[in-house]
């Protein structure tokens, strides 16, 4: 073989080993944008209110932070972004030899040093407009102007006086325009909130930038409240990360924080109690970590769920006099089996229910068949439909499949097939269910057989 024909032959094998390695990387593409897909669908006009730490415009990441947060808007998404500038706002005052105090934990504020930070918040909202126009989604077909907008959304007032230190102008959220938040929402606008507040008397109050975007998630029922902090999550005493907490499941209280993440998990903690579905913690330096949270199973920080009001836990048997009262209405229409007293007693371990101040409000069973799992009687209580319960106990299902080893859930229905393939499961036949279930299976009932892969 000539040296030519060496060299062709080698420029024929680095061509294939690209294209083989380009359709790789595709593959990997579209399997991830088909994974999403469910997730873009589910948070499109949904509230998203992210709280940004002051510190994250320093980060070599923020550009990709703000390009992220403009394509959670180009998605359908509404979003509020909340920010401070402590940083900021303390270097402001260092070049000028002025020291910003702390009294009880939270700074002191004086007249002449809120013009630092009613000019440093200003900056940084103009910082932010130009980046987020400089993020707009390019297309070939058009060019979709992203806006923003602001407005003095918070009135507060002032701390006061706390153990003899008078606070001067660091102040308290006192209510929130939520309808002039919602107004520009609609408008196709992302919404950029600081750290100030106003009250009606004309003065400016330097606020705490976590509990502002707490407040304005509260006041708008935001779907989602995501704290952006220089942490990836909270994490134990022993430094790992925790990727959920469940605040209705009673074993939280028995996860030991790490002390400066106690304090984030307060404010999920409230945030929940008023209403917020979802809180998520990640980190600014993370590149793609908005995106890996929101768009995939596992994410990359902490979600925080549940409501203090609710406890989601395993079914004992006192709780099957409100199981039955719970199934009943089911039964009696033909979406459910008919189950006896006595064999929901014999079965009761099986059981995950949700409890609301002492009344059953959803419940869900899961039967073991060797390496697969049937979900079975997933039911909520009809004033609380419109809500997540369905999903969360779809969730605590999984974990426990996941924990007894099964690789796939199974599920037989009549009439719910679409909520359940909108959950990721897929038609199947009799003819796949486990030889214990295909004995069984009612034939006059003809249900739909659906089930869904376990992945780790």
């Amino acid at each position: 073989m000539t040296f030519l024909h060496r060299r062709l032959a080698a420029i024929i094998r680095a061509r294939a080993s690209y294209r083989t390695h380009k359709m790789a990387l595709n593959t990997d593409h579209i399997k991830w944008f088909r994974d999403s897909s469910p997730y873009i669908d589910a948070h499109r006009d949904k509230t998203f209110v992210v709280c940004i730490a002051s510190d994250a415009l320093q980060s070599e990441n923020f550009p990709r932070v703000i390009s992220d947060i403009a394509l959670l808007d180009s998605l359908g998404a509404r979003v509020v972004v909340v920010f401070g500038g402590d940083h900021q706002v303390k270097a402001a005052l260092e070049a000028t030899g002025s020291n910003w105090l702390q009294g009880g934990g939270q700074r002191i504020t004086t007249a002449t040093q809120i013009e630092a930070v009613t000019s440093v918040l200003g900056q940084m909202y103009a910082d932010l407009s130009a980046r987020f126009s400089a993020s707009t989604p390019e297309s070939p077909a058009k060019r979709r102007a992203i806006t923003t907008s602001t407005g003095n959304f918070i009135r507060a007032q002032p701390v006061g006086i706390k153990d003899g230190v008078d606070h001067q102008l660091s102040g308290l959220v006192r209510s929130i325009n939520e309808g002039a938040i919602r107004h520009q929402l609609s408008g196709g606008s992302i919404v950029l909130i600081p750290s100030m507040g106003y009250s009606p008397s004309g003065e400016t109050f330097h606020l705490d930038v976590d509990v502002v975007a707490r407040e304005v998630a509260c006041a708008l029922s935001a779907d989602k409240l995501i704290f952006m902090t220089e942490q990836t999550g909270l994490k134990d005493i022993t430094g790992n990360l925790i990727s959920e907490i469940d605040l209705s499941d009673t074993r939280t209280g028995d996860v030991s924080l790490e002390p400066l993440t106690e304090k984030l998990l307060s404010h999920c903690d409230q945030a929940c109690r008023q209403g917020v579905a979802r809180c998520h913690i990640i980190s600014f330096a993370t590149d793609g970590a908005l995106l890996e949270e929101l768009f995939t199973r596992d994410g990359c920080g902490t979600q925080v769920i549940g409501n203090s009001y609710e406890q989601i836990r395993t079914a004992s048997i006192e709780d099957v006099p409100g199981i039955l009262k719970l199934i009943a209405p089911l039964e009696e229409s033909g979406a459910l089996v008919k189950r006896s007293r006595e064999l929901l007693e014999s079965e009761i371990q099986q059981f995950v229910v949700i409890e609301r101040d002492g009344l059953l409000i959803s419940c869900a069973a899961l039967y073991d068949y060797d390496t697969s799992g049937e979900l079975a009687c997933l039911v909520t209580h009809p004033d609380y439909r419109n809500s997540d319960r369905g999903d969360r106990l779809l969730d605590a299902i999984e974990k426990s499949a996941r924990a007894n080893r099964l690789v796939e859930l199974f599920v037989l229905t009549t009439q719910s097939a679409h909520w359940f393939t909108e959950r990721g499961f897929s038609e199947s036949s009799r003819e796949a269910l486990p030889a214990g279930k295909k004995e069984f299976y009612n034939d006059q009932r003809s249900s739909t057989v659906l089930r869904k892969a376990l992945r780790d």
